[in-house]
């Protein structure tokens, strides 16, 4: 047996890009804030620019900085503001990204964990759901915790992190590309600044529509006329605690829905679906408002925290790469809430986009890697509109058709299996699989079934997230697979691997981004991480930076694996030059 190969670890060096002279400007009139005319200052120059200092821009600068590479966090707004419950649900593969930003233990610590999903009709339960995982993960599979305190905890890490600069009150007002870089306009209440980027990250939002108007994009889709009320409530509600409701028709909201969410601190959220015409100040003023909230949680005391009326929508733009300018989060796409899947996938585009601007500006990539951003990420905002599309038609039947479906479903779900897998309360936020990915190389014994039933994972192949497992690497320590990965590109041998040695030194070839070869046998001693993986002697698994599986290489020579890697990298002719 050869030895194990541990290489060096790799510390990337921080990425400072060759000065920029940016082309002459021509002044057009003196903007003015609150009727003062500003002045003029000095082009800032970056690597990064990320538009929008929330949880996705936030998360996109923490990688970024982890690779070694400075940013600019840029923010119109005074100061950072609360509002509630908004985002709360967090999904155990956001929070193992986190966890690779240095706060996805704090946020898990800090939220409510859940486990379980009930669903009912009327005043009768049809059934709960509780979320499998393959492997041994080192967080839950959802923390309820709001977007608010997230964000903070966020900010807490990147005031330690000395790559990362915070501006608020920066609105971007214009945005110009050239071959070299970005350039961004920014009003301030001190001046007109000028920031110079080799890249930009847009996430700014929803409401972003200045910013999608300045890069030309179309951001398609629909808005939903349903109103929701939202409550966070504080209360003592016994066996509540653990599980989130959904309720379809219940006696206390006829025809409609409610769905409840636990929060920290003995408070939670509930959702109404209101009436056209909803009228939130009339309902105060009459008392309504707590005859509604009484009729879920009964007579016992309550304090209401916050509230809301929302719509939603279900839109996606139509590039979320344009030139040298990234788009994550809202801004991109937006999809109704059930399910869970905005803020979410949003984290998920910030990691994606993260790692490939880092190789991409650290050398160890081309250009063709920033292209497989829009490949991957607008089809995992495709795949999450028709998911939340599905439920919405569910939740409000656009068609007497539609209708009679629902009620079939509603009724016998409580005893017929194929019609309760009909019943859609939202499936929840799961990561997308970049099976079509031009990143990934198929492997035709390990094919892709589709989207895996409510509450399960797919099995591992490639395109799809690895699963976690505790492993033991150099000698002693126990780390997670996941955190391994997340180090630069990791190739796992099964037994009867002939030539690890070899294809160790074939991917370092092809590549200068880190690489690490780990041995299954040699870190996996109970055996979790391969009965996860259902690994088979002679396979060499090449995971991504992002932990996704790039390629399950049989008995593979060292061309086959420099190929793997190169294709990886968006560059499958080879690697890029030096």
């Amino acid at each position: 047996m050869t030895e194990p190969v541990t290489p060096e670890p790799v510390t990337p060096e921080p990425v400072t890009p060759e000065p920029v002279t940016p082309e002459p400007v021509t002044p057009g009139p003196v903007p003015s804030v609150a009727g003062v005319p500003v002045v003029e200052v000095p082009v800032v120059e970056v690597p990064v620019a990320v538009v929008g200092n929330g949880p996705v821009g936030q998360t996109a600068a923490l990688l970024l900085a982890r690779w070694g590479v400075p940013t600019l966090l840029l923010d119109g707004r005074p100061r950072r503001e609360a509002a509630g419950s908004r985002s709360i649900v967090q999904q155990r593969d956001v929070l193992d990204v986190w966890e690779a930003a240095g706060v996805g233990r704090r946020i898990a610590a800090e939220g409510l964990t859940w486990t379980t999903a009930r669903t009912f009709h009327r005043d009768r339960e049809l059934f709960s759901l509780t979320f499998a995982e393959a492997g041994r993960s080192a967080f839950p599979p959802f923390v309820n915790i709001s977007q608010s305190r997230t964000e903070r905890l966020l900010d807490e890490r990147i005031a330690a992190e000395p790559l990362i600069e915070a501006r608020w009150d920066h609105l971007v007002t214009g945005l110009a590309q050239d071959p070299a870089g970005v350039t961004l306009t920014c009003l301030t209440a001190a001046g007109r600044v000028r920031v110079r980027a080799a890249y930009a990250l847009v996430c700014a939002g929803a409401k972003a529509e200045r910013l999608r108007g300045l890069l030309g994009l179309r951001f398609a889709g629909r808005s939903f006329d349903d109103r929701f009320l939202i409550c966070d409530i504080r209360a003592d509600l016994p066996g509540w605690a653990r599980e989130r409701r959904f309720y379809f028709d219940p006696p206390w909201n006829p025809g409609r829905q409610v769905l409840i969410h636990p929060c920290p601190g003995s408070t939670y959220r509930v959702d109404w679906q209101v009436p056209p015409g909803y009228d939130e100040d009339r309902e105060l003023s009459s008392g309504a408002r707590d005859a509604r909230i009484r009729a879920v949680i009964g007579d016992r005391p309550y304090e209401v925290v916050w509230s809301s009326v929302y719509r939603f929508h279900s839109r996606v733009v139509d590039r979320m790469r344009t030139g040298r300018v990234l788009l994550a989060g809202d801004v991109a796409h937006l999809v109704a809430p059930f399910g869970a899947r905005g803020l979410n996938s949003g984290v998920q585009d910030a990691e994606n986009a993260a790692w490939k601007l880092a190789f991409t500006l650290n050398g160890w990539a081309g250009e063709e890697l920033l292209d497989s951003y829009h490949t991957e990420r607008h089809a995992a905002a495709l795949e999450n509109l028709d998911v939340t599309a599905a439920t919405m038609r569910f939740l409000v039947p656009g068609t007497e058709a539609e209708r009679r479906f629902r009620l079939a479903a509603l009724e016998t779900a409580a005893t017929d299996p194929a019609a309760r897998a009909a019943v859609d309360s939202g499936r929840l936020a799961e990561p997308f699989w970049y099976v079509d990915s031009p990143l990934t190389t198929p492997d035709p014994s390990r094919p892709f079934a589709g989207r895996p039933p409510r509450g399960s994972v797919p099995p591992a192949a490639p395109g799809v997230i690895v699963p976690d497992a505790p492993i033991r690497v150099a000698g002693e320590r126990v780390a997670r697979l996941r955190e391994v990965a997340r180090d630069g590109f990791l190739l796992l041998a099964a037994g009867g691997v002939d030539g690890a040695a070899a294809a160790l030194d074939a991917a370092r070839r092809a590549t200068r981004a880190p690489v690490r070869l780990l041995r299954l046998g040699d870190v996996d001693a109970a055996g979790t991480l391969t009965r996860a993986l259902a690994a088979r002697p002679g396979e060499l698994w090449v995971v991504r930076p992002d932990a996704h599986v790039a390629a399950v290489l049989h008995r593979p020579s060292p061309p086959e694996v420099a190929a793997a890697l190169c294709r990886a990298l968006g560059s499958p002719a080879g690697p890029p030059a030096a």
